[in-house]
Order: C-alpha cells, then sequence, then structure tokens
C-alpha cells in the first residue's frame, strides 16, 4: 500500500526554486532516507507533506488524501530537527498533554517514556533535560496516535551513540508494524544499514533514490580490498594481484562490482600465504558526494 506519494513537487518564493520536479513514493513499512546539503530542500518537502507550506505545483497524497487534510494530518507524526517544550512542564505532563490532543491513554504515554528511555526522569522539568532528553520527548510524541507515516528531521542530533542505536531499534519496530518513515540525516554511517532506500537531494532535485546496492552499482565507484600476507612475501603477492604495498604486511587492490568474485577467487588461489582480506565497498558518504558532484558538473 502506498503511503506517501510525492509527483513532480515544486515550490517557488519569487524567482526562488526551492524544490524542483520531485517524485517520491513510500511504501507502507518502509525506511527511507532522505539526504541532503543544508539548503536542499529537504525540510521545505518536509513542511509540504505537513501541509505546511503550500506547493506551488505537483502532487502530495497521504493515504490517498491530499496534504494538510485532517486525515492525512492525522496519519503523520513528526519529529522536528530542533525541538521545543514548555519547561516547566515534566516529560510526563508534557506527553500526556500531547495523548490527550491525538486522544491517546495517558497509559500509552507512560509506556512510549519507557521505550525511548525516559521513565526515570518523566517526572523531572523539561527545563533540566539535556538536548538528547529533549529529542526523546519528542520522538514520544512523534509516536503518540500510532503514525501510518513518521517525518524525523535530523532525529538523532543531540543523542549518544546508545541512544542512536536504541532510535534505530525504535525506527525498525514503527516500519514492522506499517509505519513508512522518511527522515533526514547528516550522520550517513548510521543510516548505511538501517534503511531500505537512499534518497539524496541538491539544491532541489531529487538526484538518486534507490537501494545502497543499487545505488552502487549505478555510481561505478570502485570497491577497495585489503589483502594482508606475510611481510616476506609482501612484494611478490603485491605484483601477482597488481596491487600497491600500502605498508608491511598490507597490499591494497581495487575492483568494479562484477569484478568482485574473481579478484576474491584470485586472492583465495594464493593459498596459506594470505591472511586476512577486507573488502569495503563504496560508502554512503562516497555515494553521495558522487552524486552531488555529478550534479555540479552537469
Amino acid at each position: 500500500m502506498t503511503t506517501l506519494l510525492i509527483e513532480n513537487l515544486c515550490k517557488q518564493y519569487g524567482k526562488l526554486q526551492t524544490v524542483k520536479g520531485v517524485n517520491l513514493k513510500l511504501d507502507a513499512g518502509e525506511r527511507v532516507a532522505l539526504l541532503g546539503h543544508n539548503g536542499a530542500g529537504k525540510t521545505t518537502l518536509m513542511r509540504m507533506v505537513l501541509g505546511l507550506t503550500p506547493a506551488t505545483s505537483g502532487k502530495i497524497a497521504v493515504l490517498g488524501t491530499a496534504a494538510g487534510s485532517r486525515h492525512a494530518r492525522n496519519a503523520i507524526g513528526f519529529l522536528p530537527e530542533s525541538v521545543a517544550f514548555h519547561g516547566a512542564l515534566s516529560g510526563r505532563e508534557q506527553l500526556h498533554h500531547f495523548a490527550r490532543l491525538k486522544s491517546e491513554t495517558t497509559k500509552r504515554a507512560d509506556d512510549l517514556l519507557e521505550r525511548v528511555g525516559l521513565s526515570e526522569a518523566a517526572d523531572r522539568k523539561i527545563r533540566t533535560y539535556s538536548k538528547g532528553m529533549r529529542q526523546r520527548i519528542g520522538l514520544a510524541q512523534a509516536l503518540l496516535g500510532r503514525p501510518k507515516l513518521a517525518l524525523l528531521d535530523e532525529p538523532t542530533s543531540g543523542l549518544d551513540p546508545i541512544s542512536r542505536h536504541e532510535f534505530y531499534d525504535i525506527v525498525e519496530d514503527l516500519a514492522n508494524s506499517g509505519t513508512a518513515v522518511l527522515l533526514s540525516s547528516h550522520a550517513l554511517t548510521e543510516l548505511e544499514t538501517r534503511t531500505d532506500r537512499i534518497a539524496i537531494m541538491s539544491e532541489g532535485r531529487l538526484l538518486a533514490n534507490n537501494s545502497l546496492s543499487a545505488l552502487r552499482q549505478t555510481a561505478h565507484l570502485p570497491i577497495h580490498v585489503h589483502v594482508t600476507t606475510s611481510e616476506a612475501d609482501a612484494d611478490r603477492i603485491a605484483a601477482e594481484l597488481g596491487g600497491e604495498r600500502v605498508n608491511g604486511r598490507s597490499i591494497t587492490l581495487t575492483c568494479q562490482q562484477d569484478g568482485k568474485i574473481a579478484m576474491l577467487g584470485q586472492i583465495t588461489s594464493l593459498g596459506a600465504v594470505i591472511k586476512d582480506v577486507d573488502v569495503t565497498p563504496a560508502s554512503l558518504e562516497d555515494l553521495y558526494r558522487h552524486y552531488s558532484i555529478a550534479e555540479e558538473g552537469a
């Protein structure tokens, strides 16, 4: 089932066009990472999906209804990049207030406080919370009402590494329950194994939109293979494999995706002189840079 459908979406402020002909679709349970530099159009796109910013042209449908409609808004959970709450309220009081607005039970609010790791701090005033704790309250608030579409703008900002890991566990639970998730982030490394698809924006355009493996295939960026052998054999192995010796026992080689299996077969055929092999495909950061540079040169 299609949860979010964006077709030929444009946004213009006077002569400045900030979103240019974007097409994007999210199905139920799909996790899509929206990447782009500051000013690429990501936040504007999210605001249009929320119905807060009207589109200049194009179409947005949330569960088949227009963006900004009552049905669409009820289906969306939103976490902005900078969350702000009333500092005089406790975390529990704040989330109970949002629960009433969403026609949710206070029990559900308390369960979410525990899910985001704030049950022990729930009765403290929000003004005493760190940025990461306020971000967790924002996430809990976004999950109220069991949204069908979650829009998360820089959701791990201010979170420590353990909290980031826990956050993506929550995102996985959301997706498994059928919620479509669109999240924007500059923390590229953590997205590689935690999303189903990558969408890259630059200067208002959607430059790429596919799985990580498909983006690697299209980009034709080299795979780096690091071979460890004995110091006595390193020069011979480097010459045999056509690689470069980088220190006493390591050799670096590169190949394209379709040549990886053949290269690994050549390496393993050398037998016991090979002590270790490490294969490093193009990272998400490499791909982001590749597609962005390709746009600049277009």
